[in-house]
């Protein structure tokens, strides 16, 4: 419906196949440099907690044969609520996954439906649950707001009803309409409608206060947090940092080079079968480019953007337009010779202070 991550159905034919190409797409990357600084580990793209947990275990194997499993702090796991049973669970924390992050998205009946998510709200408890006494310690939890048809009470419950069972994150995002989804062709037929900036703003505004007011740190504009239970992953992408991804459509970043692989599975697993690496787009990042990632995704983080790491060549240039822009913006951010950074009232105008701001 909304989503327009790569994504199939009804392929349980591919899974040893697939298998086979990543770890073939893994072994070509074990001598890359990047390979002795990892310290997380994120298993997405939808649906891994339905993977046999035997091949999870193998795939596990062959990356502790040339990482130290010791050194890595964060191992998470996706799960959509209702799609992972206690003995899946149990399985997949004693392989070495440490945090579970479960898709609930929303716990009103009827949203769920309009988002085409198969699940019902109490399979997203009995996750939760069994993911507890799995012995998962650190949680994530997705929440959807910003829905045609939510009301302002339906989202306060969602929110009251989380805080309750106490995850340790909470990822909270509006809901954006992507072009080439389901949701984008209702809009664009004035089927849908979806809600207005001032509803928006409301539903976010009161996120940030009734989550502060509940001690979760609001560290990324989407994302809050108890004590120490920060996504590391995630923020390696927000700091700019490099990171190496595998399977079809994934998307990595050496530190000067964005890629990203096929999107078909056919593809992947033709490729690889060839010992070839299935990188469908190659991007170099110019100093302007990292100048403005930088800037994009450091304002939207608490700890804002450290000036530090803006090539000198444009740092004169990005303090010139922080300046000419105070008096547009200026209430909703602070400044200092080393760090720019977002007041609580100007995160929810992040991305469009960015844009005023990029060199």
């Amino acid at each position: 419906m909304y989503c327009d991550f790569y994504s199939v159905a009804n392929r349980e034919d591919a899974i040893p196949d697939f298998f086979k190409a990543l770890f073939s797409e893994i072994k070509l990357y074990r001598q890359k440099p990047l390979i002795d600084s990892i310290d997380s580990i994120f298993v997405g793209g939808g649906t891994p907690s339905l993977i046999d947990p035997g091949l999870m275990e193998k795939l596990f194997e062959l990356i502790a044969s040339f990482v130290d499993l010791k050194q890595v702090s964060e191992i998470t796991i996706e799960a959509n609520p209702g799609e992972a049973s206690l003995e899946s669970l149990n399985a997949f924390q004693n392989i070495g996954f440490n945090r579970l992050s479960l898709g609930a998205q929303s716990l009103n009946p009827d949203l769920l439906k309009f988002l085409s998510r198969p699940h019902e709200p109490k399979q997203i408890f009995e996750t939760y649950d069994n993911a507890r006494q799995a012995g998962f310690e650190n949680i994530n939890c997705d929440l959807i707001f910003n829905i045609p048809e939510q009301s302002f009470a339906s989202w306060k419950n969602d929110l009251n009803e989380m805080v309750n069972i106490e995850p340790d994150h909470l990822s909270c995002y509006s809901l954006t309409v992507e072009k080439g989804t389901e949701l984008y062709g209702l809009v664009s037929k004035g089927k849908v409608s979806m809600p207005q900036d001032d509803d928006s703003f409301q539903f976010y505004d009161y996120t940030q206060n009734f989550l502060a007011d509940n001690n979760y740190s609001h560290y990324e504009v989407s994302n809050w947090s108890k004590i120490d239970r920060e996504c590391v992953h995630n923020l390696h992408y927000w700091r700019i940092d490099p990171y190496l991804a595998f399977g079809p459509s994934a998307h990595g970043f050496d530190g000067k080079t964005r890629y990203s692989n096929v999107r078909s599975i056919d593809g992947y697993v033709e490729s690889l079968l060839n010992k070839k690496l299935p990188i469908s787009f190659e991007e170099k990042l110019t100093k302007k480019n990292i100048t403005n990632e930088i800037l994009g995704f450091g304002i939207r983080m608490a700890e804002g953007v450290d000036l530090n790491k803006i090539p000198k060549s444009h740092l004169d240039q990005l303090k010139m337009n922080i300046k000419k822009n105070e008096s547009k913006w200026g209430q909703f951010f602070c400044k200092t010779d080393k760090y720019f950074s977002l007041k609580s009232n100007g995160m929810r105008f992040a991305d469009a202070i960015a844009v005023d701001l990029m060199i």
